[in-house]
């Protein structure tokens, strides 16, 4: 099969690039012939603002470069990761007048936030959902903090929504979540090309197996409000059970000082690891620390790492964490925010290394049934072929 897979890079690498290039390797790997149409954001530093903006909403030059790319690979699908801001949906209607499917993911939600975060003012925002346009952002100035930016944002989404581009020149989306799903169906995506297909790890054959009862309880996350981080410091102020943590953040000198304040000597920050680094740290973990609050994760990309090696999770019981982490089965789940019930879970799970080990076995077959290269390999070779076959 020809693949054209399409990306616009961020300036910051992130999860959506690391998808991008794993599906390509994937791809690849099994035999299809994969080209990539690319755009990078650092090339908006030699652009004008307006011209950015023309770019966001209709980038002609997208759309004749996409027909010239399609004309010369001649794929049988398209598959898109990003096109915010330079390649826009405009290059959806270049796979059109060919009449080429398009797929696109669904890895935040911009279409329904102008901001793609869904929070705001330290708390969960979700009153742009179905609101067309976002006018709420666009009041607060939700993107980079800017009115002009944020209507920029939302004047793409609102265009193409008047348009219908949304319904007719997309044939199918990829949530990794049904949650997620569901506010997309709420923020006027259309139900039935929604297909749940969650992210997955790449290769996980060298990643170690648990083979300890855990000498530490683990956090790997951004050191920002919204992941929960002082629910879990206080939590920490009456445990003794020792921590690692591994983040950067804007919280994070506060973090430290507030552990050398108290005296916290069980909590180890731990500087920045490798991709074997980090599965040598987690091997030696007894659970992971998932206490994200007042915000809605996308996925949990660190999550499904720690299941792969056959470790539980204690998570916040809200959105995408409830939907990934079963309470009592590769898990434990507590109110968001509340560091009393978490200090009950962590202390119940720490003291009973058998029901941890019995939710890491759990979680360890939640991965294999979910979450590996192949089984999503599968889930997408059978997307594709249904998509081919509704264009014939």
């Amino acid at each position: 099969m020809r693949i054209l897979l399409v990306h616009n890079y961020y300036l910051q690498p992130g999860g959506e690039d690391t998808v991008f290039e794993s599906d390509a390797s994937l791809l690849r790997a099994k035999g299809h012939d994969v080209f990539e149409y690319i755009e990078k954001n650092e090339d908006i530093a030699t652009m004008s603002q307006g011209a950015v903006a023309v770019k966001t909403i209709w980038s002609q030059a997208s759309y004749k470069k996409m027909k010239r790319t399609i004309a010369e690979f001649d794929p049988d699908i398209v598959q898109f990761y990003n096109t915010f801001p330079l390649i826009s949906p405009s290059a959806y209607y270049a796979c059109k007048s060919v009449n080429v499917p398009v797929i696109q993911y669904l890895f935040n939600p911009r279409l329904i936030c102008p901001s793609a975060k869904l929070y705001r003012n330290q708390k969960l925002c979700v009153d742009c959902i179905g609101r067309i346009p976002a006018w709420p952002g666009i009041v607060h100035g939700c993107y980079h903090d800017s009115h002009l930016h944020t209507l920029i944002v939302s004047s793409m989404t609102a265009f193409h929504h008047m348009i219908k581009t949304w319904d007719k020149a997309v044939d199918v989306y990829l949530s990794a979540t049904e949650f997620y799903r569901g506010l997309y169906i709420k923020g006027g995506l259309p139900p039935e090309k929604i297909i749940i297909k969650p992210n997955y790890i790449s290769d996980a054959s060298g990643i170690p197996a648990q083979v300890s009862k855990g000498e530490y309880a683990l956090f790997v996350a951004r050191l920002d409000p919204e992941k929960g981080v002082k629910t879990m410091l206080n939590a920490w102020k009456s445990l003794s059970i020792p921590l690692k943590i591994r983040g950067n953040g804007q919280l994070e000198q506060a973090m430290r000082d507030f552990v050398l304040l108290n005296n916290m000597s069980n909590i180890d920050f731990v500087d920045r690891l490798d991709t074997n680094q980090l599965a040598n740290l987690r091997k030696k973990a007894r659970f992971l620390i998932w206490p994200s609050e007042g915000y809605y994760e996308t996925f949990g990309l660190v999550a499904v790492e720690c299941f792969a090696q056959g470790i539980p999770v204690i998570a916040s019981n809200i959105g995408v964490l409830s939907e990934i982490v079963k309470d009592g089965k590769t898990g434990l789940l507590f109110n968001p925010g509340d560091s009393d019930e978490l200090v009950e879970k962590v202390k119940w799970l720490w003291t009973h290394p058998e029901e941890s080990k019995r939710m890491g076995q759990n979680a360890r077959r939640e991965y294999e049934e979910k979450y590996t290269a192949e089984r999503n390999y599968q889930m997408l070779m059978d997307i594709y072929q249904k998509v081919i076959d509704n264009k014939k």
